[in-house]
């Protein structure tokens, strides 16, 4: 069992949680130096001296680069029946670190998540900001997770190749991973932790709103390319209704140029695929092939582009509502239905070869 620390100026809750882990464990502990200071080599020498693997970053890369270069070195070493990642700054502890060591062979195919309880002294903004993102995660992927923000995640060696292949340098990285298990073949399995916030959190590198950001953008490239042709939509139903009187046909020609603007979007940069040609087999390139992407897109706009006129009509012309608001009523409906279908039918991540990864053969 191998546990991965990614440390930036750490101090010395470092040591003491090494300490304990060297004293109840053979566990192999890798730490990562990302690009601290050079007053902090001290705390990095001493816990070589404990026995601890330390890779280290010239410069600082974020968090989530530090869990790939950790990651990187697993894969190559090919020599771990599983991996346990954990934060340098006392909030996890030892006896918590082996709940989720234990439970990995038991659970090959989940992400463990150590999920705090968040009672008793916990900082106001660690409490909101979690509530917030569980919340928003919750509508996004209909996944209830109870610590969305954990750093304390168990993985099987198999997960590896995925995770060096996955998005983010900093605290997106762990969202990512959240917001792609599914699609990669893994699940969720939360154990219970201990909540702990010592000195208030002060040591944490975390900015609430900077790293918020990163945090929610795979949630808000979604929501914005999905405003951004919303108002297409608008724009030109009301303008061709306003033009021709026909609201089959108004309806009908706004969605196609608004829906080409969204399939774009989509799959150039909300959903867009990192993988290599020569990584997919055969069958994945068949069925990746633009106009297999195209055809099953536009399946879906023909079924959403139904049901939206099929609502707008119900409402407008049954139930006496203006266009307007009919509008707006209908697009909240179909916009989760939308986002649910093409995460998970249309632009899905590559499942069946990741496997195939080529190592990696260096660090920075």
């Amino acid at each position: 069992m191998k546990v991965i620390i990614p440390a930036y100026q750490p101090d010395h809750r470092l040591l003491v949680l090494i300490k304990k882990i060297k004293a109840n464990s053979d566990y192999e502990i890798i730490i990562v130096n990302d690009g601290s200071a050079k007053q902090f080599d001290t705390i990095f020498g001493l816990a070589k001296d404990y026995g601890c693997i330390v890779l280290t970053h010239e410069v600082n890369q974020g968090k989530g680069a530090a869990l790939k270069t950790a990651f990187r070195h697993v894969l190559n070493s090919k020599d771990s029946d599983g991996l346990i990642c954990a934060d340098c700054d006392g909030q996890h502890t030892w006896q918590d670190i082996q709940k989720l060591a234990e439970a990995i062979p038991k659970n090959p195919s989940s992400i463990l998540l150590g999920c705090r309880n968040f009672i008793g002294d916990v900082p106001l903004k660690s409490m909101l900001g979690n509530k917030i993102t569980r919340a928003i995660f919750r509508v996004i992927t209909g996944n209830k997770i109870a610590d969305t923000q954990t750093g304390l995640r168990g993985f099987s060696s198999t997960a590896l190749p995925w995770l060096v292949s996955l998005k983010g340098n900093r605290y997106e990285y762990e969202m990512h991973q959240l917001l792609e298990a599914k699609n990669a073949g893994f699940g969720f399995y939360c154990i219970p932790i201990d909540t702990i916030y010592e000195y208030n959190n002060v040591g944490s590198h975390f900015h609430p709103v900077r790293d918020s950001i990163r945090v929610f953008l795979p949630i808000l490239k979604f929501c914005m390319s999905s405003i951004t042709c919303g108002i297409i939509d608008f724009i030109l139903l009301f303008l061709l209704e306003r033009l021709t009187g026909n609201l089959l046909f108004s309806v009908v020609t706004s969605r196609i140029i608004s829906s080409l603007c969204n399939y774009l979007l989509n799959k150039n940069l909300v959903f867009k695929q990192d993988k290599l040609t020569s990584q997919l087999t055969y069958q994945e390139l068949k069925e990746e092939q633009p106009s297999a992407l195209v055809l099953k897109y536009y399946s879906l706009v023909v079924g959403i582009l139904l049901c939206n006129y099929l609502l707008l009509s119900l409402l407008s012309s049954t139930f006496g509502l203006s266009l307007l608001i009919s509008k707006l009523f209908t697009e909240c409906i179909l916009f989760f239905a939308s986002y649910f279908i093409q995460r998970k039918f249309i632009f899905q991540n590559y499942k069946s070869n990741i496997n195939t990864i080529p190592p990696f053969h260096g660090f920075h």
